[in-house]
């Protein structure tokens, strides 16, 4: 079978094909190109001469098409190409050459994430065009045996600076299309909603990542971006012209950062734009995020060491003023078995008993390594302090000498101010000057992921998710709280690890409805090699034996992830493994009880025996059970209302 082939043809051509789904807007279309991914089960065909409609302006288009029952079936189609800059328009464009289809395909190691084991695979080729002014613009196609990934890029090189100002990118959905997106906020602390009519906000922009499920057919694609450098924004969705029509757009300026899009110099490249494509399995196990990304720039790594970390704010809604609390949490980390203590805000401000050096040297003695919480200084509206130690280089390095010299591990930096050029660059510069002085980081109040584990592995989690903290913000997290959780898995987590700040037991300023076994799931369920345990030592101190030895050994980085069930809101059941052992969390998303069922044939050997530890006779305990399974048989767990469950592997 020919791996991936390129094609020019006539229409006649292409309806041999059997690509379903064009429509007369395609009745001016010149030539057409195939690329299709590794395993010959993703399409894309690109369209030089594409007119939308009576538009007389022609776009560069493509089709994507997914095999599925043996035949192949377009996903999405008519979706729009180009790029605008203050000086130049990159719509009406005319297809100049199609270079060679390349093969792509290299191994690489994550210290981090969802798997250790990664491969970056794909069939490439590069597209040039021209516009009527004979400049150039190039389009760089991958397909990948789970998606599909493009960007721009301007090849010519020149010293003057270039204002990249807007995309012409546009996604077309189908009419009544299944979709779980989050409306845009630069925090991206926001709910899924299900939806099929693409409306929900007055903006109509939408955030990345975003999830659709075909009509008539179990294949999902879920949007987004990644490998934004220095010289690019982050982009969001909007769909205010048409419900259906997601377009690519830039933010806008913000109050101190008064720049439309992107200024840099030629040559230069866009963010690659993702589609991750095919089963739920195939989106909540896609690496694609990361395959497109750079390679790690750090030279020896050894000294990241993901784990979990005890967390003071969250239990009482404040920081780390009083020095006693904090010697709390460092003490529920030695008890627990895990190697991190967070000191969050206010720690410049510590009273009743000891200072900030005091309280990093006692968590040394107790062998706990600290971090430390700092706000990025870049809003108009926190104040939250310490602030403005990391907005520029020189006061940033003076204080990461310092962190070095007391012996501080890592950083966690909150509040950044928006998506600009300007704050993907600080997020970079961080992580590099974090990594020269040997330091972790945690991006809290940010940006979401976008690969930058793989460039700089010592970045643990990005919180960039409505989490735990809701509960201290207002009461709709509460009631809304389950089906968010049974959602993330499909959506936030797939594109990167998330600081959801999960597993709390107890209450804070809002209620929990969740069960418990809900609850202790999420260290499993959700994906974060830095997971900051948020409740109050009590709870922990508090629970059965079998959970809280649980807690102790759960890790924080996995070799290899599986998603066994699932559905957007309703359940999962996620299994990950670490070195020999699985774990597998489950929860239940809906206020009804529900079963949850799972095989292990992915397994091999006769027999697997399986610790389980599940709801119990009410929300607030547990039962457990062990028991021996064959690796293709069902195992069903009976679970509460938004409850959950979680299970240990063993041969």
């Amino acid at each position: 079978m020919k791996i991936s082939f390129i094609q020019k043809t006539t229409i006649a051509a292409v309806a041999l094909l059997s690509l379903q789904g064009y429509n007369q807007a395609y009745s001016q279309k010149k030539t057409t190109f195939t690329l299709t991914s590794p395993d010959g089960n993703i399409r894309l065909v690109l369209h030089d001469d594409y007119r939308p409609g009576n538009d007389s302006a022609a776009s560069a288009a493509f089709d994507v098409y997914y095999k599925t029952g043996g035949k192949f079936i377009g996903v999405l189609q008519h979706n729009e190409l180009g790029l605008n800059t203050a000086d130049q328009q990159f719509k009406n464009i005319d297809l100049k050459n199609a270079g060679a289809i390349k093969r792509l395909s290299e191994s690489y190691r994550m210290l981090t994430g969802k798997r250790s084991q990664c491969t970056n695979e794909a069939s490439e080729q590069v597209f040039t065009f021209a516009n009527g002014a004979g400049k150039q613009l190039n389009i760089i196609f991958r397909v990948y045996n789970d998606g599909v990934a493009f960007r721009y890029q301007l090849p010519k090189a020149g010293a003057e600076p270039v204002n990249v100002t807007d995309e012409f990118t546009t996604y077309h959905i189908p009419g009544q299309t299944a979709r779980w997106v989050q409306k845009y906020d630069p925090g991206y602390e926001d709910f899924y909603p299900y939806s099929t009519n693409g409306n929900g906000n007055k903006s109509q922009q939408w955030s990345y990542p975003a999830l659709f499920k075909m009509n008539g057919a179990e294949v999902y694609y879920l949007l987004s971006e990644a490998a934004n450098n220095a010289q690019n924004c982050a982009a969001l969705l909007s769909n205010a012209c048409d419900v259906n029509t997601y377009k690519v757009t830039y933010p806008g300026p913000r109050n101190s950062f008064k720049q439309q899009g992107v200024i840099t110099t030629t040559p230069w490249s866009s963010q690659w734009h993702t589609m991750i494509l095919g089963s739920l399995a195939t989106v909540v196990q896609s690496t694609l995020i990361t395959d497109v990304s750079e390679p790690s720039k750090i030279g020896n790594p050894e000294w990241v060491k993901p784990g979990s970390a005890a967390w003071v704010y969250w239990a009482y809604n404040h920081g780390s003023k009083d020095y006693k609390r904090v010697l709390e949490y460092v003490d529920l980390a030695v008890k627990m078995n895990w190697p991190y203590v967070l000191i969050d805000w206010e720690w410049d401000q510590m009273a009743n008993g000891g200072n900030l050096e005091d309280a990093v040297k006692y968590a040394k003695s107790k062998g706990i390594k600290p971090l430390m919480w700092y706000n990025s200084g870049t809003t108009d509206w926190s104040h939250d302090t310490p602030v403005d130690r990391m907005r520029t280089r020189e006061r940033r390095l003076q204080e990461f000498d310092w962190l070095n010299k007391i012996g501080v591990y890592g950083v966690k930096i909150d509040f950044f101010a928006g998506d600009q050029q300007d704050m993907m660059k600080l997020y970079l510069d961080i992580l590099k000057d974090a990594a020269d002085h040997r330091l972790m980081v945690d991006f809290h109040g940010a940006t979401i992921p976008r690969g930058w584990s793989r460039t700089y592995p010592n970045l643990m989690t990005i919180e960039a998710v409505r989490g735990a903290e809701w509960y201290n913000n207002n009461g709709d997290f509460t009631n809304k709280a389950a089906v968010h959780n049974a959602t993330l898995p499909f959506t936030r987590n797939v594109i990167g690890p998330m600081d959801y700040t999960p597993v709390t037991f107890s209450n804070s300023q809002h209620p929990h409805i969740t069960s418990y076994g809900h609850e202790l799931a999420l260290s499993v369920v959700f994906e974060s090699a830095l997971q900051n345990f948020a409740d109050r030592p009590s709870a922990f101190y508090d629970l059965p034996d079998a959970p809280k030895k649980f807690l102790k050994t759960v890790p924080t980085a996995w070799d290899e992830t599986r998603l066994l069930s699932g559905y957007p809101g309703k359940q999962v059941v996620i299994a990950r493994r670490s070195g020999s052992k699985w774990y597998i969390g489950g929860l239940n998303g809906m206020d009804e009880a529900q079963t949850l069922q799972f095989d292990l044939s992915f397994m091999k050997g006769k027999q697997v025996k399986l610790s389980i530890i599940k709801d119990g006779g009410n929300d607030k305990s547990f039962s457990t059970q062990n028991t021996t399974v064959t690796p293709g048989q069902p195992v069903k767990v009976s679970c509460l209302p938004r409850g959950g469950f979680v299970a240990v592997v063993s041969q």
